[in-house]
């Protein structure tokens, strides 16, 4: 039994390990994760009572197209219902992309170094060409990213704020990139942490500008739907066309569809889930400049330190309870904001192992 010669290549995604994991290995019952950029807070009271009201309701197939969801999303982003996408996570319409759009093995994906391991993973799977341009202290370059397109080139990544790094282009600087790639070449705004940004959201505008833009968010972070997977993306009505072709029918579960229209209208919960991270990115950089480590300054709910030895500092943070997430840059641990305890007893057993 053969398979495809690209997917050989290939290693699963492994997300941050699960609480109840780490339990049973180590014989713990207090496990504090921060490897996997969830909510500390969980999710709003207005989500679990969608959740309760829509149980009954599991014996059937959710709405295919997502109307409601699709309403609510275009009433709140001021856009067309037909621009939108739905994905089981923004993982999904990010691996939709080059599969309606890369069609030959030479064909050629740019993204940036350190960016989100779910490019090359797809890059991979459909059997492109992965051209990866080196990154500017550790945020996307995109004056290189330019220079490596080809006209081979049929997609460019790019996630602001990033993943693992936290770095954040500015909207000029995209805007620019955007006003030089031709429309041939779908650019992918991969946005999963916009709603911690605290700017105006400019970047829908930018859709009547150019029509090979397609913007990625998620419903996983700041709104702590990331069990659930709900992803959306906005972009031109051609393009959201074609990505619904190839779109799983009901990728977006029942349940998940209720709940992320109840989270777009708790307002309250998402303000305090951004002040819940922005106090806790100040309470880390704090404590990380106590203990002398540097680290990347953060735009987004994670933020990366550098340490010695990061495996070997993961494996006693697991010892002692505290699940991290080791990343691709060398010597580099990416945390996760947790609430303000959590973030304290990290630092406390940070202080302690090192």
């Amino acid at each position: 039994m053969s398979v495809c010669e690209s997917i050989l290549s290939l290693t699963p995604y492994q997300g941050g390990r699960p609480i109840s994991e780490i339990q049973r290995e180590y014989g713990l019952s207090n496990v504090i994760k921060l490897a996997s950029n969830e909510n500390p807070l969980g999710v709003s009271k207005k989500v679990q009572e969608a959740i309760k009201s829509a149980i009954t309701q599991i014996g059937r197939y959710p709405d295919g197209n997502g109307y409601y969801l699709k309403d609510a999303l275009a009433k709140k982003l001021s856009v067309s219902a037909k621009s939108i996408t739905l994905g089981n996570g923004s993982n999904d319409i990010l691996e939709l992309i080059p599969r309606a759009y890369v069609c030959s093995k030479d064909d050629e994906v740019i993204f940036s170094q350190y960016a989100f391991v779910v490019y090359p993973l797809v890059t991979k799977a459909i059997g492109a060409k992965a051209i990866v341009a080196p990154a500017n202290d550790f945020g996307h370059d995109l004056n290189a990213m330019y220079e490596a397109i080809t006209d081979k080139t049929k997609v460019i990544f790019i996630a602001n704020p990033n993943n693992p790094t936290g770095t954040l282009l500015s909207n000029e600087e995209i805007y620019n990139f955007l006003k030089k790639v031709s429309n041939d070449i779908i650019v992918v705004l991969d946005q999963a942490y916009i709603e911690y940004l605290d700017v105006e959201d400019v970047y829908i505008d930018w859709l009547k500008d150019f029509p090979n833009l397609v913007i990625t968010r998620s419903f996983s972070k700041a709104y702590g739907l990331a069990g659930l997977r709900v992803g959306y993306s906005i972009s031109s009505e051609e393009i959201a066309d074609y990505l619904n072709r190839i779109r799983q029918p009901f990728n977006v579960n029942l349940i998940a569809q209720e709940a992320a229209i109840a989270a777009l209208s708790d307002a309250d919960f998402l303000a305090e889930s951004v002040k819940v991270n922005s106090d806790g990115l100040l309470q880390l950089e704090e404590g990380f400049r106590s203990l002398g480590l540097k680290f990347i300054k953060s735009h987004a709910n994670f933020i990366s330190v550098k340490v010695s030895n990061s495996m070997e500092l993961n494996q006693k943070l697991l010892e002692k309870g505290i699940i991290v997430r080791p990343v691709e840059m060398k010597d580099y641990l990416r945390i996760s904001v947790g609430t303000y305890a959590e973030n304290a007893k990290f630092l406390e057993i940070l202080k302690e192992i090192i």
